[in-house]
């Protein structure tokens, strides 16, 4: 039993050298077999590793959002027909936020403001048109984004519509470069205002930057920036108001809403005069728009495996035919139907598992230079090598099927009179 073993040890031992030797001396034909799973296999990869690092640089950007968070915006005004976009029109006041911060019992806490875009602010030579934002001492908290340098203001400045600033780092990049912004003056819509303190990188969501704003008292922005009012109050933009955790966001909307259509006399069937975003409901879709791309493509580039596969089939096909005689000498030397057919089945997947490996070596490079080029998360996932390393294996062995049995079935006096 063990010379058995060692017998048929010594045999597949053989067979593979033969397989390789042949690959071997063949270079360029066995060089374009596998590049259709090269092709095939690192594209599957990088795709896969970018669609994941795309998803994940997405999470991680709506969470700067906040998301135990929800948006309630002002209605939407418009000219010509045409709608401004909600915040637009002069729907909320600041009692609202105040209603809100009192009678919502799910809401954590409250934070009003208002908002205005291509403000100009200017320090010395430097002009920047950026978003000014007013609002009030609860923003930090709302919006877990407390001063990175600095402070934010205080009740007094908010009380007192002091002119003090906080930047964004984008703003702040732009104006200063590396000197000192705190404590300077600079001009906000041709007003002047002392740098209290810069706010951290948050990075941009969607065509929204995070980072290229400023931050004024709400009172500040409502007297002297914006300088208009609803009739019932202070008009602003919309309210932040956060909860506990993620699950009370259903009941602090649900509370949101039915205060402010009290608030507002908002009957059925009349439409409400504000909007409520559910920060989870955004990142949900993000996350589920972002996975049904990635698999999309991915199922695209597993195409070019399926193409792979069917160029080791032929290749291997062409291969029989031109080694007939080949395998007629064999055959007449005492090889056995069984020997040509492992032969021919392991040269298959020894190009295709090659071929593999190689694609999933180009497939990291790709995604790693992705990474670095997109600024996005590098994530390479194990289950995509292993896949990848499998399919290349498998689609090798299903393309080297039919050649194989074609060539273990010649008539060893036919094939040996073949020219």
């Amino acid at each position: 039993m063990s010379n058995q073993k060692q017998f048929n040890n010594s045999l597949a031992t053989e067979i593979a050298k033969m397989a390789v030797e042949s690959l071997w001396s063949n270079k360029l034909r066995t060089g374009l077999t596998m590049l259709g799973m090269i092709i095939g296999i690192s594209s599957v990869v990088a795709i896969t590793s970018v669609g994941q690092g795309v998803q994940k640089a997405t999470e991680k950007q709506i969470q700067s959002l906040g998301s135990d968070v929800i948006l309630v915006l002002a209605g939407a005004s418009s000219q010509g027909g045409v709608s401004q976009g909600g915040g637009s029109a002069s729907t909320l006041t600041l009692s609202d936020a105040e209603a809100i911060a009192k009678q919502a019992s799910a809401a954590k806490a409250v934070t009003a403001f208002l908002q205005r875009g291509q403000i100009q602010v200017v320090y010395g030579g430097q002009n920047v048109a950026t978003t000014v934002v007013g609002t009030d001492l609860n923003f930090p908290e709302v919006k877990d984004s407390q001063p990175e340098k600095g402070q934010f203001f205080s009740q007094a400045d908010l009380d007192s519509a002091a002119p003090v600033v906080v930047l964004g780092t984008k703003v702040k990049e732009q104006l200063f470069g590396e000197r000192e912004a705190i404590g300077a003056e600079i001009r906000v819509q041709k007003q002047q205002f002392r740098v209290i303190g810069v706010m951290p990188a948050k990075g941009a969501v969607g065509n929204t930057d995070q980072d290229d704003r400023v931050f004024i008292p709400l009172t500040n922005m409502s007297r002297r920036i914006v300088g208009n009012n609803a009739i019932s109050g202070v008009s602003i933009s919309g309210i932040w108001v956060s909860a506990q955790d993620s699950t009370q966001l259903d009941a602090i909307q649900f509370q949101v809403t039915n205060l402010l259509r009290l608030r507002h006399n908002i009957y059925p069937p009349e439409l409400d005069d504000f909007r409520i975003i559910n920060q989870v409901d955004i990142a949900n879709t993000y996350t589920s728009i972002v996975s049904m791309f990635t698999v999309m493509i991915g199922a695209i580039a597993g195409i070019s495996l399926v193409v792979g596969g069917i160029g080791i089939a032929n290749i291997m096909l062409v291969s029989v035919v031109e080694r007939t005689k080949e395998i007629g000498i064999r055959k007449a030397m005492g090889a056995t139907n069984d020997a040509v057919l492992t032969q021919f089945l392991t040269e298959a997947i020894v190009v295709s598992t090659v071929g593999g490996s190689i694609g999933i070596v180009f497939g990291m490079g790709i995604a790693i230079a992705a990474s670095g080029l997109m600024k996005i998360p590098l994530v390479i996932s194990p289950w995509s090598i292993i896949t990848g390393f499998g399919i290349s294996a498998s689609v090798g062995l299903v393309a080297g099927v039919v050649p194989a049995r074609n060539a273990a079935k010649l008539d060893p006096i036919t094939a040996l009179r073949s020219e």
